[in-house]
């Protein structure tokens, strides 16, 4: 194709010239597309980076164009309505027609293969409630004894997005939507913005490993710091990250491009670096540390409900933590669990695919070893990993959770396409990009009210199921409500899959389940290792 293309351009460049000269003089003006076209071509074949464009010139370009139109042609036109991913076309139109108020039924029945292993149900009852007497917004009460500000949280909230992950414009159109809707939006990792704060949302302050926000010059924890970030009014808890589920041990990335001087100013770091927040936590090394950061973080902040979010690894860790609670009495005032299944805007796809533990299974196991240490009722448990609709409410509630977060479906609620462009600062919707042109885009009048009108019908889906199965409120949820097909012809209950342990059956060795022998043998609260 390098000969075919030098032989053109040659033969090109002496045929017009020739026909200009003797024939036709306009012809000559070919020359202000066709000598760009063949510089393009000679560039193409002396590059030494790409060698679909050396071999052939021009037309390896192709192949990028389409490679980078692919995710975008492949939803509209290929994926069927169930298949796509991480979010079907299904999940994604609910997300959309609740967010505008449009019909959100669908007709001629399910499209879902209801024999296809791995399938779900929630049980229905005969005798079924009338959903317009039960509560339209039920709230969960946050904060045990040490908690001297409890928080009435919503049972579905904004999750953990940082303001340079996100725009201003997406991070104040979350917040107004919390305003409006009465629900709590966590800031993510990345610190409290003016935008966080203008709208007068409440706020869930989340700390990582890079302690934006109370980080010290040195990089380290700076009570000082913090007790000025969490004695904000709209912060109403505070959440020490631990590790997240689309990049668990990993730490957070905020590319060169997104740190502007503004991000850079509020994190508390040099603009237009690649922002790198450590895998682990420097304020302490073992179980016991980290609860006396927890409770130095409840009395820095006046008593406000004070928790940690993580992605279940070793499951002897949360053990040795569960036991350091025991042991020193100090009690963390909810927990959030991530799905291995969470999303991020930039992680390596290792990470993504193959790290964490998924979200049925860590959130079953962090209620079950709560309530084997007789701990669960001081604590509330928040879940997050692909929460979108009603029905994924009552499954995280079925294994346990009291509350619920959501990040993607929430970026939709605001107009995310899923176009898969959150790590490059190209999102065409204005939603995960430091991009001024691209931020315009999103008018946060106008998305505000969606975000609040998404999170009122997903809710108001959620009481609808409870009534259907003749429950008045969430607490009364159970793994009995809900049933997997686990081979085409067997069906199991999720108290099955993941039967529950017994209250307080961790305290004594003699009543440990065997599935907990191990863990508890060799779990201490010095250490996270394994002894």
């Amino acid at each position: 194709m390098r000969n075919e293309f030098i032989a053109f351009s040659i033969i090109s460049v002496v045929l017009i010239g020739g026909v200009a000269w003797w024939l036709w003089h306009p012809l000559a003006y070919t020359y202000i597309v066709l000598l760009p076209v063949i510089g393009i071509g000679f560039y193409d074949m002396i590059q030494t980076r790409q060698a679909i464009k050396r071999n052939f010139p021009i037309l390896g370009r192709g192949r990028y164009i389409f490679e980078s139109l692919r995710p975008k042609l492949y939803q509209y036109f290929i994926e069927s309505d169930t298949d796509g991913t991480p979010f079907s076309r299904t999940h994604r139109s609910i997300v959309y027609q609740r967010a505008k108020k449009e019909l959100d039924t669908t007709p001629f029945g399910t499209q879902l293969n209801v024999y296809d292993e791995g399938y779900e149900w929630m049980a229905h009852s005969i005798a079924a409630l009338d959903k317009k007497l039960l509560n339209h917004d039920p709230r969960v009460l946050v904060g045990g004894p040490a908690c001297k500000q409890p928080y009435s949280l919503s049972i579905f909230n904004v999750s953990a997005m940082s303001f340079g992950s996100l725009s201003k414009a997406a991070i104040m159109a979350l917040n107004g939507g919390a305003k409006i809707g009465g629900f709590a939006h966590n800031t993510g990792e990345g610190g409290i913005s003016p935008y966080h704060i203008e709208m007068g949302g409440d706020l869930i302050y989340q700390v990582g490993t890079g302690y934006f926000g109370c980080r010290a010059d040195d990089g380290n924890f700076s009570p000082e710091r913090f007790k000025v970030s969490a004695a904000y009014p709209n912060v109403k808890m505070i959440e020490l990250k631990l590790s997240q589920g689309a990049k668990p041990g990993h730490g957070g990335i905020l590319p060169a491009a997104k740190n502007t001087p503004e991000i850079a100013a509020i994190r508390g770091v040099k603009p237009h670096t690649q922002v790198d927040s450590p895998p682990y936590h420097r304020a302490f090394t073992n179980p016991l540390g980290l609860l006396k950061l927890i409770q130095q973080m409840r009395e820095l902040s006046d008593g406000k409900p004070v928790g940690f979010k993580l992605c279940i690894g070793h499951k002897h860790e949360f053990v040795a933590i569960c036991k350091a609670m025991i042991e020193t009495g100090i009690i963390p005032d909810f927990i959030t669990v991530d799905g291995g299944e969470g999303g991020t805007g930039a992680a390596p796809l290792e990470f993504s695919n193959y790290v964490g533990m998924p979200f049925k299974e860590a959130l079953a196991f962090v209620y079950d070893t709560l309530v084997g240490f007789d701990l669960k009722k001081h604590i509330t448990i928040l879940a997050a990993g692909k929460v979108i609709s009603g029905f994924d409410m009552v499954r995280a509630m079925a294994l346990g959770a009291d509350a619920c977060y959501s990040a993607r479906a929430m970026m939709m609620a605001l107009g995310c396409i899923q176009a898969l462009e959150c790590n490059n600062n190209k999102c065409p919707t204005g939603v995960a990009t430091q991009d001024p042109e691209l931020v315009k885009g999103l008018v946060v009048e106008n998305k505000q009210v969606r975000v609040a009108n998404y999170h009122q019908l997903t809710v108001e889906s959620f009481v609808e199921l409870m009534a259907a199965a003749g429950l008045k409120e969430p607490s009364q949820i159970t793994r009995r409500h809900l049933s997997r097909r686990v081979f085409m012809n067997l069906v199991k209950r999720y108290d099955e899959i993941y039967p529950y342990v017994p209250k307080g059956s961790l305290l004594d060795i003699d009543t440990c389940p065997q599935d907990y022998a191990e863990l508890m043998r060799y779990t201490n609260t010095d250490s996270f290792a394994m002894q």
